[in-house]
């Protein structure tokens, strides 16, 4: 799981406990940071504005390092919303990693804004899926085909799973566990 500081709260604790409830392994990492590192979150709530408002959320410890992490080791890759991907997808190893996954169809699931890793690996060209609204524009200049879902709706196109936000886990989760299990891993 990739995530950073300012990552949406619950795109990082309701995956992460679901998963691992699982019985999945689950390496939450982070550019800069190693396993033990504390990243903050944000809490992103729909308040009847005309965008969604922001409050500090908890602070999450990373359970993986980044600068170690192999992407051979892992069976799928998910990919948190927020205000953290507005700078993850500047870093280069970021992308080498998403673009991994992708190139081998290997699961990948992605929320909210966590799209915009996608959209700056070039990942998205021709595929059907959905994100946060306001990241429409961007998915469509990048050749994508936005689709757009209620909040509780997933897009799964493939080897990708993606949800608008947060109540939209159940789907999303859900799908991401069928693609994982369904092995469309090579």
């Amino acid at each position: 799981m990739l995530a950073g500081d300012f990552s949406e709260d619950y795109e990082v604790m309701v995956p992460f406990q679901a998963l691992g409830m699982l019985g999945m392994r689950i390496d939450v990492v982070c550019p800069g940071k190693r396993a033990g590192d504390l990243i903050k979150t944000a809490i992103h709530d729909f308040e009847g504005d005309q965008s969604y408002s922001e409050k500090p959320g908890h602070r999450f410890k990373l359970t993986g390092s980044f600068a170690t992490i192999d992407p051979d080791a892992y069976q799928g890759l998910y990919l948190t919303g927020g205000r953290a991907p507005e700078y993850l997808r500047l870093n280069p190893a970021v992308l080498r990693i998403v673009r991994h996954f992708m190139d081998r169809s290997l699961p990948v699931a992605a929320i909210c804004h966590g799209v915009q890793i996608l959209t700056a690996a070039d990942l998205v060209r021709g595929r059907k899926l959905t994100a946060y609204p306001a990241v429409r524009p961007e998915v469509e200049m990048a050749g994508g085909l936005f689709v757009d879902a209620d909040p509780e709706e997933s897009v799964t196109d493939g080897n990708l799973a993606t949800a608008p936000a947060w109540p939209g886990h159940p789907a999303l989760l859900r799908d991401f566990v069928r693609l994982l299990d369904h092995g469309i891993r090579r």
